[in-house]
């Protein structure tokens, strides 16, 4: 219980700093969760400390995203109105984020000639961590390596997305949320909260309805691409 004590004040403290960097030097780059990762893995490797170990606190870190995604049910409340005037625009868009998120990920495997647990692993890349893991499960793929391929996705996302909208001129509300609810899950979404509560809003729909849509739609490339 100790350790589990010593490891989570020392996740939170890490992060808290970070924020304090980010806030200060505003740069995708140093973006909190891609810092607070990194920092981490520098002082598990420098100490020699196993990773099982370390999960001892940060389980119940981990354990916290549940009810944090549950709270975001709360933006979506305060925006009802918009969602419900765009709701077949928001649905037809993420529709087509699923299938692009699906399909970058087979290709991904394709180029570089991964083998087949590998490719399905990848396929959900794109949807919360719960549930691509049971949807990598399903499918034959490995649930903790499309854990990994979905922070991976969630970072990329939340450094690079705003970007590339902006480089796309797309800044309406439902363009920023969609993009990245739907390609960086969890992760976008709080990127989307920094822009603005509306975008978080409804990237908390996209990433809800992606995971929905990729749980049906995997199995059927699965069954096509193999």
């Amino acid at each position: 219980m100790g350790n589990a004590l010593l490891f989570i004040f020392v996740t939170v403290v890490i992060y808290y700093m970070m924020k304090k960097v980010y806030a200060r030097f505003y740069t995708p780059l140093l973006s909190p969760i891609v810092t607070t990762t990194l920092i981490i893995v520098v002082i598990l490797l420098t100490v020699h400390l196993p990773y099982e170990v370390y999960m001892e606190g940060g389980k119940w870190i981990g354990g916290l995203l549940g009810p944090a995604v549950v709270a975001l049910a709360f933006p979506l409340y305060q925006y009802r109105q918009t969602l419900k005037r765009f709701f077949w625009p928001v649905v037809q868009a993420v529709l087509a984020g699923t299938v692009v998120g699906i399909l970058s990920g087979a290709l991904f495997a394709y180029v570089f000639h991964l083998n087949q647990k590998l490719f399905l692993s990848l396929l959900p890349k794109s949807v919360t961590s719960p549930v691509a893991m049971d949807i990598a499960k399903a499918i034959g793929g490995i649930p903790t390596l499309a854990a990994v391929y979905v922070m991976i996705a969630g970072i990329f996302g939340a450094i690079f997305g705003p970007s590339l909208l902006r480089m796309f001129n797309i800044t309406h509300p439902l363009g920023v949320g969609i993009g990245l609810g739907s390609a960086s899950h969890g992760i976008g979404t709080v990127k989307a909260l920094e822009i603005g509560k509306e975008e978080a809003a409804i990237s908390s729909i996209a990433m809800t309805l992606s995971a929905v849509f990729a749980a049906l739609l995997c199995p059927f490339f699965v069954a096509v691409l193999l």
